[in-house]
């Protein structure tokens, strides 16, 4: 009976997990043998027929048959008067093959089977769960939200494989409710124990590169190379493009129409502003292009420094700059320079930091990060615009105002 509840089990199984007959029968025979050594101390004198389609299950054990009182091994060896019992014509130095049952471990020894033949299905499984999705790393995937928790969202993929989507991997306006589909890049598989880790990411340059091939048809046929993505999720994203066919336009070829083909991932990435821009390998043009949609008057390269220093006219400087330093920030990332930004005129011009001893660092640190770092470039600006750019109080910017007018125009 016990033979047959473990094929039975065994059968579940193979069903549901839709192992192969051959990894299943190993896994199988693998168990009974742990089990074996610890009843016996060894196996290899054990022969173990397996049929699970008919549900048979033997276990033989043979032993040499030694004369009665010379038995120095129990589990190899059989006492003569022993043997003559299961056959009466065996001789000393014959072999005995002897059947053992499930019930003669012992019924502990028989729920300990079945519960390792469990583990070994689920570690075989997981195993090739892991497989599977480390193949998949680097590319899109979609899962259903199926737990919203405060650090990640566990999502479940069509045949109840579990995802993470942890907080720092979404993108800051990701907002997503219990059933509904999610796409990401497979980011990284790991093994925690025996447990595969999975891990998506949606705010990964690589998600935003997938999403162009997934999109673009030009780019999926090869027609066009993404050379090179810069994100801040949500935010804004940068990405270089080149075609080896001099007929192909790759900007207007990724943009489309008024928008059209790019339209769908900036949606899918929270309406994150894409630039898309020409790849050349000319650097001056390249950090150039990088810096659009501000126009460059000139620039000037180190490239032992990897340092560009641009020349601006004063209303292209918050362009280069962008919001919260975003636009620059990019361009940099980008082109692999670091770029510092200058603008024309800026010789009868005074830098904030001048005024420090008057004004608090702070607050040259918020005009500083929208682009504004000179005195000129602050008053050239109306209150409204500045409170619009920067995070600070209109009285604070009066004030500063106020102080930048006596100290600079006087």
């Amino acid at each position: 009976m016990e033979n047959v509840a473990l094929i039975e089990s065994f059968s579940e199984f193979k069903d549901d997990k839709l192992i192969d007959r051959v990894t299943l029968m190993a896994i199988l025979e693998d168990v009974l043998r742990n089990a074996l050594k610890k009843k016996y101390g060894d196996d290899d004198n054990f022969d173990i027929i397996i049929n699970p389609d008919k549900g048979d299950l033997e276990i033989w054990r043979n032993r040499i048959v030694v004369a009665d009182g010379e038995v120095e091994d129990p589990n190899q060896e059989i006492a003569l008067s022993e043997a003559q019992k299961i056959e009466p014509d065996f001789e000393v130095g014959e072999d005995v093959a002897e059947e053992v049952k499930l019930i003669d471990l012992g019924r502990r020894s028989i729920l300990a089977l079945r519960q390792n033949l469990i583990s070994k299905i689920h570690e075989h499984d997981n195993t090739n769960i892991y497989k599977h999705f480390k193949e998949l790393e680097g590319e899109i995937y979609t899962a259903e939200v199926h737990h919203i928790r405060h650090r990640a969202i566990i999502l479940l993929d069509d045949d109840g494989n579990e995802i993470i989507l942890p907080k720092d991997r979404q993108i800051p306006s990701d907002f997503f409710r219990k059933g509904e589909n999610v796409r990401g890049i497979i980011e990284s598989v790991e093994l925690k124990g025996s447990k595969p880790a999975i891990i998506m990411s949606r705010t990964s340059p690589l998600f935003l590169e997938k999403l162009f091939e997934q999109e673009i048809p030009e780019v999926f046929d090869g027609l066009i190379t993404v050379k090179k993505v810069v994100r801040i999720p949500g935010e804004k994203a940068k990405v270089a493009v080149d075609s080896y066919d001099d007929r192909i336009d790759p900007v207007g070829a990724c943009v489309g129409m008024k928008g059209s083909r790019i339209h769908g991932i900036v949606r899918e990435l929270g309406n994150e502003n894409i630039d898309v821009i020409n790849y050349t390998n000319n650097i001056q043009l390249f950090v150039t292009r990088a810096l659009s949609p501000a126009r460059v008057t000139s620039l000037k390269l180190d490239e032992e420094n990897m340092r560009a220093e641009v020349l601006l006219k004063p209303e292209e400087v918050s362009k280069a700059i962008g919001r919260g330093g975003h636009n620059i920030r990019l361009a940099g990332q980008l082109t692999g320079y670091e770029i510092d930004v200058f603008r024309e005129g800026a010789e009868e011009d005074v830098e904030l930091k001048e005024f420090s001893d008057e004004i608090d660092e702070w607050i040259i640190e918020e005009f500083s990060k929208a682009g504004l770092d000179t005195a000129k470039s602050i008053l050239e600006q109306d209150v409204e615009d500045l409170v619009k750019r920067t995070d600070l109080e209109e009285e604070t910017i009066l004030d500063v105002i106020r102080i930048l007018k006596e100290e600079f125009e006087d």
